[in-house]
């Protein structure tokens, strides 16, 4: 038996996100149908996240068990070839059979795009949010530290969704200006895990701080309330991208396990 890696792109227009349904195409059903074909067998893809309808992603992840002997390389060569345009598989590698793409991530990285511009830019209208009225960037830079941490976000998650804890760690989060695209913004965050929307909910907060409908004071009061009815709706789904999930390499894991058992005493 061997545990495949593989690190995806995909452009998620055209899907109901990553999630394998029974009605309408998703990127986990279209990469396990082409797997199974390469293969021979039925593929059980387990993802580090599972991106929402016309979501996007640079480096989502996902594994499988096989017991097929297919070189990488050519499993690599193959899957590109047969897979539609709008899916790419970056890197092919073989991990431990224990490895699982979703438990085993340290921490995730999403951004968000929201094009700042007074007309409308057919090219970008697929990969972020228009927002046409201008937006303070420093009154939503100043708010950031508000979400960075470890924090109770159940105003930032999707209603109706359960889960056994809203409580997620935040470890950094930017608005910066995307150069060479004019009234480009891209808002970045990286934390250990995400709730359903969380990110999309915080960007819809981002913005009416930008456009002055919220104060700071107001945004500390809905996180703390933990309250989804009283926060301002999401931002859509287009402009969002999982850019990259990051695991623990072998030789930090080990050395950090040292430096663990030195600083024990007996």
């Amino acid at each position: 038996m061997r545990n495949i890696k593989l690190t995806i792109a995909y452009d998620g227009t055209n899907y109901l996100g990553w999630q394998k349904q029974k009605v309408g195409p998703t990127i986990q059903g279209v990469l396990e149908d082409t797997l199974r074909r390469l293969l021979g067998h039925r593929i059980k893809l387990r993802a580090a996240g599972r991106t929402d309808a016309g979501v996007h992603a640079l480096g989502q992840v996902a594994n499988f068990l096989t017991t097929s002997k297919m070189p990488l390389e050519d499993l690599h060569r193959a899957l590109n070839a047969l897979l539609p345009k709008d899916i790419s598989v970056f890197k092919v590698e073989e991990v431990p059979i224990k490895f699982n793409a979703q438990y085993d991530a340290k921490y995730k990285t999403y951004y968000y795009q929201i094009y700042n511009h007074p007309i409308r830019n057919p090219l970008v209208r697929l990969y972020s949010w228009w927002v046409p009225q201008k937006l303070d960037l420093e009154a939503m830079r100043e708010v950031l530290p508000l979400f960075i941490g470890q924090k109770d976000f159940a105003s930032f998650r999707k209603t109706g969704t359960e889960t056994k804890s809203t409580i997620r760690t935040v470890l950094s989060a930017e608005l910066k200006r995307v150069p060479g695209v004019a009234g480009m913004l891209r808002f970045e965050i990286s934390g250990r895990g995400f709730l359903r929307y969380m990110v999309r909910n915080i960007v819809g907060a981002l913005v009416q701080v930008g456009l002055g409908k919220l104060s700071a004071q107001e945004l500390a009061s809905i996180m703390e309330a933990k309250d989804r009815s009283l926060a301002p709706p999401p931002a859509p789904p287009q402009g969002l991208f999982l850019k990259e999930v990051v695991y623990q390499t072998k030789r930090r894991a080990s050395r950090e396990r040292k430096t663990s058992n030195q600083g024990q005493t007996t």
